[in-house]
This record gives C-alpha cells, sequence and structure tokens, in this order.
C-alpha cells in the first residue's frame, strides 16, 4: 500500500510540474481586465455571473462572479478580441461592445456596467416557463424534479422508480439500462451503501429536497470506478438567497394505509457565511403479499411448497442536515457539514406454507408469525476546503469525511406445524434473530483542476478510503432463553486510488482521456461456535476513459466513450454464516467473492437536442449474482451470492423531446436492452439465458392556465433477466397537478402513483433443482397531497459544498 501511495504520488508530482511548466510556456502574455457593476441606484452588484467571450464565435473563455463590491477581474488573459457577458436573475443580460487586448494594452478596464430590472440594458434575454422534466446532455440524462408535481409526497426512492431506464426489484436493488451494478451518488459523491441500507437512506430523502437526478452511464476517471451499469447522481436542492430563507413542506398520502410527511429547510447568508440546513420526516404504512411456490424433485418424488406471505410495514423516517460555508477570501472557502438520519421499521409478517404431492392438494402445512423490529442510525462529518489559486482556472480542493452507522434487527419467528384436516402435526418451533451491526468510513481526498489554456484542460486527484464493519448474529430457539452469539464477523477494507484526465477542444471536436488506478487491501474474521475463518485480498486495478465528440453541425452532434469499471462485493454478501427465516429458508453469505468487472462502449448521436440516440456495448467478467439452491434431501432453500462467469448486453436507447402547443410538451424514453449471460460453474454445472428487454416510457406536461401544472408519466417494461431471475413485464401510469399562490410563495400539488394500480410483477427460477415462481403485490397506488411554503428574502446565490465520502457509504447493511 504504501508503495503504491509513493508511486502515485511521485506521477502526480511529475504531472503538475509538468503542468507548470505548460502553464509557463503557453501563457506568454498576462493580459488583465476589469470592471464593476452596479444597479440602477448605484448600489453594488455582487455575485453576478460575468463571462468572458471570444467576439468571434462568442465562446466563454472565462467565467467568475462579482465581489461584494460589484468588481470582476480577469487575469492570465491572451491577446484577442473579445466581450464581456453579466447575467443575473431578475436582471436583463448585458453584452459590451467588443474590446481588444494585445501587447501594448494588456490591462483592461471596462466602462462601469450598470444593470436594470427587466430588459432596459444593451442585449437581454426574458426566459419565461420551466426546465423540462427530462433533460438528455450527451453523457448524461437530467431528471429535473424541482418543480415536477411527481416529487410531492415521495421520497427519493419512489422518485428514482419512476426515473427513465431505472428498475427497482422487490430486494431493493436497482438497476440501470437492464444492467445491475448501480452507483447511486448524492450530491456528486458516492455513499458506500448495500442496497438495503441505500433503500433506507433514500426512503428519508423528501423528494421536495432534491433538484434533480443524473444518469450518468460512463463516468469519467474523476469518478470513483465502482458501478459497472453507471452513475445515479441526486442533486439535493441548495439555498439560492441572500439573508434568511427557507421552505416548509408538509404533505399526507393514503394507498390502503395513511403517510404523513414533513420538511422545513432554512438558509442564511450575511457577508463571508452561509449557513443551511434540513430536516424531514417520514411516516409510511404500506403492505406486501407475496406468493412463493417451490417444486422440489429428488430422487424418490417430487414436493410442491405453495406459500402466501403477507406483510405490513411501518416505516419511521427521520433525517437532517447542516452545514456552513465560509469565505476566507475570494478565493478561499472553506466548509464544515453533519448529515445523518434515525430511522425505525416494524414488521408484521404472517406466512402459510402448504406441503404437498401437487399445488392443489397439501399433505401438511405451517405457518410462521413474525414480529421484526429494526432500527438505523448514522451520523456523517465533512471538513472541506476549496482553493481557487489563479483565476485561469486552476483550482485545488480537500474533503475529509467520516460516517458511523448503528444498526439493529431483531427478529422473532413462531412456526406452527399441522395436518390436513388442521389438526397440530407436531410441536411448534421458535427461531429468534438479533443481528446488531457497526460500520466506520472514512475518506479522504484531494483533487486538483487546471485550465492550462483556453482548450486544454488537466483534472487529477487522489483518494483514500477506510472501512471497517462489525456485524453480530444472535440466534435462540426458545423464546424464554438468552440470545446466543452465532456469528461475528469482521470486514476491513483499505482503497488508494488516483487518477490523471486531460480534455482538449477543437474547433468541431473535443478528447477527454483519463486513467484511474485503485489499490484495494481487505481482510474479514468470522468467528462462529469458536470456529474461526480468516480470508484476505489484494488487488491493483487500472480504469481506462476515453470521450470523443464532434459537433458536426449546429444541430447534429455524436459522441463515443469507453470506460472500465469494477463492483466489489457488499459487505454483508462476505459473511459466510446463515440468517433463517423459517425451518425451510435462509440467507447465506460468501467470502469467496471476487469483484465484478465491466468494460463499456457507448455511441451517442444528438440531433437538434431534442432527439437522441444511444448504443451501447457492455461485457461483464465475473458476474455477481444470488443464487437460489434447493436441498432436495432437505426441502430446504437457501440463497447464496455467486460469481457467474459473464454478461454481454447490447442497448439502444431513444429519446426525444416535443411541443404540442405552446401549453403541451412531452417527451418519450425507448429502451432496448438484450442480455446474455452464461457461466459453466454455476452449481457445477453449466447455465446460460438471454432475453431481449423494452423499456418505454412517456411523459406528457400540461399548463392550460397560468399557475396550473400538470403532468402524466406511463411507463411499460417488458420480462427482464437478472442472472438467473426472470423478472415479468410490468406497466404503471403516473399523475399529478398542481399549483401556485402568493406570488408563488405557496404551492398546492395533489399526485397520484400508479393509478390504474397495475405495477405489479412475477419473480421466477427455473434452473437445475430450482423451480421457483414469487408473485409480488406491494402497496403502489397512493395519492398524495403536498403544500409548499417558501419564505425568506434576497436573491442572490448561495453554497452548498458536496461531501467527499458519500461514494463509500452503498455497501452498507441495513432496510426498509
Amino acid at each position: 500500500m504504501k508503495t503504491f501511495t509513493i508511486k502515485i504520488l511521485h506521477i502526480l508530482s511529475l504531472i503538475i510540474a509538468g503542468t507548470a511548466i505548460t502553464f509557463a510556456q503557453t501563457a506568454k502574455f498576462t493580459g488583465c481586465i476589469s470592471g464593476s457593476l452596479f444597479d440602477e441606484n448605484g448600489k453594488p452588484m455582487d455575485y453576478a455571473t460575468v463571462s468572458l467571450l471570444d467576439s468571434q464565435d462568442s465562446s466563454i473563455v472565462k467565467g467568475t462572479l462579482s465581489n461584494e463590491q460589484g468588481v470582476y477581474n480577469f487575469d492570465h488573459i491572451n491577446t484577442g478580441t473579445y466581450l464581456i457577458k453579466v447575467t443575473m436573475v431578475g436582471y436583463g443580460m448585458i453584452i459590451t461592445k467588443a474590446f481588444t487586448v494585445t501587447e501594448n494594452q494588456s490591462n483592461i478596464t471596462v466602462p462601469v456596467l450598470k444593470m436594470s430590472p427587466g430588459n432596459h440594458v444593451l442585449s437581454t434575454v426574458n426566459i419565461a416557463g420551466s426546465k423540462p422534466l427530462v433533460e438528455h446532455n450527451g453523457d448524461k440524462t437530467v431528471i429535473n424534479v424541482e418543480g415536477s408535481v411527481l416529487s410531492a409526497g415521495n421520497s427519493a426512492m419512489d422518485i428514482l422508480e419512476r426515473t427513465p431506464g431505472v428498475i427497482i426489484d422487490k430486494d431493493d436493488n436497482i438497476s440501470l439500462n437492464g444492467r445491475q451494478g448501480v452507483s447511486v451518488m448524492v450530491n456528486g459523491k458516492l455513499t458506500y451503501l448495500t442496497p438495503v441500507q441505500l433503500a433506507t437512506l433514500l426512503r428519508s430523502t423528501d423528494g421536495n429536497t432534491i433538484k434533480s437526478i443524473e444518469i450518468i452511464t460512463n463516468p469519467s476517471a474523476k469518478y470513483d470506478a465502482s458501478g459497472n451499469a453507471g452513475i445515479i447522481n441526486i442533486e439535493l436542492k441548495k439555498g439560492i438567497r441572500e439573508g434568511t430563507n427557507g421552505s416548509i413542506v408538509a404533505g399526507a398520502g393514503y394507498g390502503k394505509y395513511g403517510k404523513d410527511n414533513e420538511t422545513i429547510s432554512l438558509n442564511h447568508k450575511q457577508g463571508n457565511l452561509n449557513l443551511f440546513g434540513s430536516f424531514s420526516h417520514l411516516d409510511d404504512k404500506h403492505d406486501i403479499n407475496v406468493n412463493l411456490r417451490r417444486i422440489v424433485v429428488d430422487s424418490a418424488n417430487t414436493t410442491y411448497f405453495n406459500q402466501y406471505s403477507s406483510s405490513v410495514k411501518q416505516d419511521n423516517n427521520n433525517s437532517y442536515r447542516l452545514g456552513a460555508d465560509y469565505d476566507l477570501s475570494p478565493k478561499n472557502r472553506i466548509g464544515a457539514l453533519i448529515s445523518g438520519y434515525f430511522n425505525g421499521e416494524n414488521d408484521d409478517d404472517s406466512d402459510n406454507t402448504y406441503i404437498g404431492p401437487d399445488f392443489s392438494r397439501a399433505d401438511s402445512s405451517l405457518h410462521t408469525s413474525a414480529a421484526d423490529h429494526q432500527t438505523f442510525h448514522n451520523i456523517s462529518f465533512n471538513l472541506n476546503d476549496t482553493y481557487k489559486i489563479d483565476t485561469a482556472g486552476q483550482e485545488l480542493s480537500a474533503d475529509l469525511d467520516y460516517s458511523k452507522f448503528l444498526n439493529n434487527a431483531n427478529a422473532g419467528y413462531a412456526t406452527d406445524f399441522f395436518l390436513p384436516n388442521g389438526s397440530i402435526l407436531h410441536p411448534g418451533s421458535f427461531l429468534g434473530n438479533g443481528a446488531p451491526s457497526t460500520i466506520g468510513i472514512r475518506t479522504a481526498k484531494t483533487d486538483y483542476l487546471n485550465s492550462i489554456t483556453k482548450s486544454l484542460k488537466l483534472e487529477t486527484g487522489l483518494k483514500f478510503s477506510d472501512v471497517k464493519t462489525d456485524n453480530d448474529l444472535l440466534q435462540t430457539t426458545d423464546a424464554s432463553m438468552p440470545y446466543i452469539n452465532e456469528n461475528h464477523f469482521i470486514y476491513d477494507e483499505k482503497i488508494g486510488a488516483g487518477y490523471i484526465s486531460l480534455s482538449k477542444d477543437y474547433s468541431d471536436y473535443s478528447i477527454k482521456a483519463g486513467l484511474r488506478a485503485e489499490y484495494t487491501r481487505s481482510n474479514s474474521t468470522a468467528d462462529s461456535v469458536n470456529i474461526l475463518q480468516y480470508h484476505s485480498n489484494h488487488y491493483l486495478d487500472l480504469f481506462p476513459s476515453l470521450f470523443i465528440s464532434h459537433k458536426i453541425d449546429d444541430k447534429n452532434e455524436v459522441n463515443v466513450s469507453y470506460g472500465r469499471r469494477i463492483d466489489r462485493p457488499q459487505y454483508d454478501n462476505l459473511n459466510p454464516f446463515t440468517y433463517h427465516f423459517d425451518p425451510y429458508t435462509y440467507l447465506q453469505g460468501n467470502p469467496y467473492l471476487r469483484p465484478q468487472y465491466a468494460s463499456n462502449f457507448q455511441f451517442n448521436y444528438t440531433y437538434d437536442h431534442n432527439i437522441t440516440l444511444t448504443l451501447g456495448y457492455t461485457h461483464l467478467e465475473d458476474m455477481i449474482a444470488n443464487v437460489p439452491v434447493t436441498d432436495p434431501a432437505a426441502k430446504i432453500a437457501y440463497a447464496i451470492p455467486e460469481n457467474l462467469q459473464s454478461q454481454n448486453s447490447l442497448s439502444m436507447n431513444v429519446f426525444a423531446s416535443y411541443t404540442l402547443a405552446k401549453w403541451w410538451e412531452g417527451n418519450i424514453n425507448m429502451n432496448g436492452v438484450y442480455n446474455d449471460v452464461m457461466s459453466d460453474r454455476l452449481n457445477g454445472v453449466g447455465y446460460s439465458a438471454n432475453k431481449a428487454t423494452l423499456i418505454v416510457r412517456v411523459t406528457e406536461t400540461f399548463t392550460p392556465v397560468k399557475g396550473f401544472k400538470a403532468e402524466i408519466t406511463s411507463a411499460y417494461q417488458s420480462p427482464v433477466i437478472f442472472g438467473v431471475f426472470n423478472l415479468s413485464a410490468q406497466h404503471w401510469t403516473d399523475a399529478g397537478i398542481s399549483h401556485s399562490f402568493a406570488d408563488k410563495s405557496l404551492n398546492v400539488k395533489l399526485s397520484v402513483s400508479d393509478v390504474f394500480n397495475t405495477h405489479h410483477f412475477v419473480n421466477t427460477v427455473i434452473f437445475g433443482s430450482d423451480n421457483l415462481v414469487a408473485r409480488v403485490n406491494a402497496e403502489t397506488q397512493v395519492a398524495h397531497l403536498t403544500l409548499t411554503y417558501n419564505f425568506g428574502n434576497g436573491k442572490i446565490k448561495s453554497s452548498e459544498h458536496q461531501t467527499g465520502a458519500e461514494d463509500t457509504k452503498g455497501r452498507v447493511k441495513g432496510a426498509n
């Protein structure tokens, strides 16, 4: 580890030294452009956006913000002819006359510019309307949640389920474009959580606090290499006003059970100090009904298991976020952030299992009642510093993060056994499970950005993460007896990473190439009834990436990209011991899981910013998948994660937005995926499966009357395969309407998810001795009424830092 870190530091020192030499060679002239801004009353205009434009093509050379005295500066300017453009919300845009920087006249002072509300200054653009719900920006798709009526009363998880190309199964696994292995980020940082723990975080995040969701299918070297299917980035809203301001959100919903959500957000900015915070609370009671049919074949006979499971879940989620930024100088900003959640879940489950020679006859049956109580606590700390070395584009940033998770689950399963006539077959049994766990995550990272020239940019950085999980599994078979520690599992993982990325812009082309190196060292210890198991692993991986973009003309653009990615095993999947649910089913981990690697190729064509065609190919090695296993002799079924040999995926995505009338806009997203899974080592035999899947999503937005906005989204997904699981077709429709009052300070939203109650699915596995079908029917038809009140004054955008540890939190075990 030490040798690898020294190598990375040596490489980066050479890069930075080379950058300094290059910059010294290219910056022959050090011209300076300055000026000042005032409003119509002579008051300085601070924090206005000032852009330096090339007069020939109006391309942006540099950008900055005016300071509290209304002054702006541009340093290290080459000779040439330029324009100044100034924009600010509520004021007309200013574009100055052209001026020239020469060797003899290198210091330019632009005449004082006065900004006026409306359209009175030089050149202006009046912007009306709002952002479309879905935007496609070449390398990513952006879902503009802010202002959408469908966000009303929904959590981040609910909104993700309605995002184009995203599928979330019954176990909260997230897939993108038909492929699992998605990394979820919050404000640009990975979450380092397992699917279930991630579900806890997402269900704790009120949809009203989300600004947008970005889908990045082929990330650059700057991002962590985890996530073979790409990255989903959730951007939270930021404070946008000077002074003290905020918002209050209150909502209520009803499906089969009642729900409520409340959020308060505050922002205070004065001088160099910016304070921000939010708190959200959610109560959600819902049910899930599952019919699981299993066929077990042994040498003597065939046994049929027909299980009906009904579960009522009560979630009580609370999340908070409190932070501060302080400008030490115009170039240096420091910040601190505390965030976390404290959640609880209570489940009441009732299972009836009928066992016999076929599904219509039962020789015996069993009934299991379960009470499951779970708690999840998280607190995270972040310290950050951003230093703008100069106005030429050099910037250095650093983040230190610490996160701690305290999770606990206690479940009791009481099972009674019956004959066909209802009489008792034999005495009942009891199984108690306790699963306390502690997870600690420490990360440190630094990034360096240098705009070497107008068209050449360098990005480089280092990152280190240290994760330790400590898990216990406590069990008892007597409700009156104390729990016994059956399993103690400790997992320790350290990752050191470094990256470098260079991008170059030409007249019609742009190229970006990057390389990321990650060294991983992990150790695990499992103690089960004084039987110790040790396992260690270490590996160094290189992750190259390449992006080439060609602008054919104003309406046509093509992009090609390549990237290599990794998915490391989730922490709980490495735990080798068993977690029982009833006498016939349990879960088991696999300490010998290997990482899975993906090579992604993508071609993208965009026409007039409205129509996009994307073609992709992905080769996945050592694919990690949950595999059901049946013991024919004992009639027991369990699930264990395994490495399959490979998966090849072909995809085609078509996105188009359109305007049918001034008050009617819409978009359609069609995604076709062909998955081919194969393995020559699954349960000792070969396995092969393939399927083509079509996903279609259509969204219509209506603004028939001023102040009113309505949205309808309909989606269809044909059958899809995930490893050995086959998921049936699904379809659903969501709708909502909103209206603003009191000069847009008060907004009322009414939305209904799954209007026709059709969002249900069937999961099937038929392989070797495994033959099971699960029909899942969850509460998806829910109506929400949400009130939002915005208060405070001001006009200027404040800042909110994005932490550096969000990307390790996605592999932690939890629930909801």
